[in-house]
């Protein structure tokens, strides 16, 4: 059964009201020039100031709701505050040192794949050569087992005829 796109916008609607979206408060409340760091992180710590009260009274009952707003509320302080110099120069200075590290890990790591060739090509012979014997013992007992059926099925058949005459 399909719905109406009048019906999909209604409930649309409602699903908003009801997580208490605030879509066109928060387009009201962004300013019209966000030029600066320094303005936008002003307004960010507005919203944040505000953000309590605010979740607090569109997500009364619906722990989804506060759930997503105080995500929201995150995202965007994280995304305004740019990162500071400081921060920059400890992650380039980490990098640095990281680098012969990572040198080191990888080649260490050839190092393994390197000693573990020989190992893994004796194992996978030596898997080949067991399933080659065991494919040669089921095959040599198959055979025992088909001799001895018929040999019973001989003396069987030798005993019923015995008995019938």
């Amino acid at each position: 059964m399909s719905q109406s796109p009048d019906t999909i916008r209604a409930d649309i609607a409602r699903t908003r009201a009801e997580l208490g979206l605030p879509v066109d408060a928060t387009a009201e409340t962004l300013p019209a020039e966000t030029n600066t760091a320094a303005s936008a992180a002003r307004h960010a710590g507005e919203a944040i100031h505000d953000a309590p009260a605010t979740a607090k009274t569109k997500a009364q009952g619906n722990p989804l709701a506060a759930g997503l707003i105080a995500f929201g509320a995150g995202l965007l302080a994280a995304s305004l505050i740019p990162a500071s110099a400081k921060e920059t120069e400890a992650a380039s200075a980490l990098k640095e040192k990281a680098q012969p590290l990572m040198t080191e890990a990888t080649d260490a790591a050839k190092q393994v794949v390197e000693d573990l060739k020989e190992p893994a090509g004796e194992a996978v012979d030596s898997v080949k050569q067991t399933a080659t014997d065991s494919a040669q013992t089921v095959k040599d007992e198959g055979t025992h087992a088909a001799s001895d059926l018929q040999d019973k099925a001989r003396g069987a058949k030798d005993n019923v005829q015995g008995s019938s005459s």
